[in-house]
């Protein structure tokens, strides 16, 4: 019996959207554990970095962010874009998120490597600005008020 397929030529064979998928993946990058390079808001923003991946030929696959599970909106809610470890530079530098994983890697030796720093804290900067805001709106609305009554 003939292990070939009847009637087709070499150019003939017909692959599946997975076999496609398959061979467009890089080898160098399969190894590792799956690490997380991106976070997307829903489904569809989730494939479409999937398929920018795969263009550069690292596999990947997503996964609903822990504590997000919408049942009843099946494609609602954030995804995490996996991939393997040896593919994550790369994913990163192809959704652009390059320079917060080298901010995060700089921070984490940092804080092994030197003692902790005193900085100025947001919160309180953030407060500031709150209450500046209000100053400014609360003599206003009842301004408006009392131009609306008479």
């Amino acid at each position: 019996m003939p292990l070939v397929f009847a009637g087709l030529d070499e150019g003939d064979v017909r692959l599946s959207p997975a076999q496609e998928r398959a061979r467009k993946v890089k080898k160098q990058y399969l190894d590792g554990d799956l690490t997380r390079v991106a976070t997307a808001f829903n489904q569809v923003e989730a494939e479409m970095m999937q398929m920018l991946l795969l263009d550069e030929g690292v596999p990947s696959m997503l996964r609903r962010t822990q504590g997000f599970d919408v049942p009843d909106m099946l494609a609602a809610g954030p995804r995490d874009v996996m991939v393997p470890a040896s593919g994550a530079l790369v994913a990163r530098e192809v959704l652009g998120t390059v320079a917060a994983a080298v901010a995060a890697a700089a921070a984490d030796s940092d804080e092994d490597d030197a003692p902790a720093e005193e900085t100025p804290s947001a919160p309180a900067g953030r407060a500031v600005a709150w209450l500046l805001l209000a100053a400014i709106i609360v003599p206003l609305v009842f301004f408006l008020v009392l131009v609306l009554n008479q």
